[in-house]
């Protein structure tokens, strides 16, 4: 397996995160006030933006290359990316996903600042998707 470096992604090189979500066909975007944190095999392999959001941060747009997946890289990409945060992070997912972020330590149902239980709301009207949390 090639070797995988994860790093917080400088601002300068932001473009080459939405680049790698186009290249998928991703829905996703990365966010200028967000963290945005990639695993590379030379080139960007997975990606996640860590925004921040009244009273913690907020996990999205993890995406990992197809060819890359099963391998851990989405397991280490998030765990460098909460690995120094010292309030809670949430994220919204499909509860297919709940065991994955389970193991990685992520509770189902947590406590939600309003403005992010109202975009829960309004994302779950149109797919299924739970909210998950962890505390530091």
């Amino acid at each position: 397996m090639p070797d995988t470096q994860y790093s917080l992604l400088d601002e300068s090189l932001w473009p080459l995160m939405n680049k790698f979500y186009r290249r998928h066909q991703s829905s996703m975007k990365a966010v200028r006030e967000a963290q945005l944190w990639v695993a590379r095999r030379g080139d960007i392999v997975a990606a996640l933006c860590l925004r921040p959001v009244a009273g913690g941060r907020w996990l999205t747009g993890l995406f990992v290359d197809p060819q890359c997946r099963e391998q851990g890289v989405a397991a280490q990409l998030i765990s460098i990316a909460v690995k120094d945060v010292t309030e809670p992070v949430w994220l919204f997912c499909h509860p297919d996903l709940r065991g994955f972020y389970e193991r990685r330590g992520f509770s189902v149902d947590p406590a939600l600042p309003q403005a992010m239980a109202e975009r829960l709301s309004r994302y779950a009207r149109s797919k299924p998707m739970i909210a998950m949390g962890l505390n530091p």
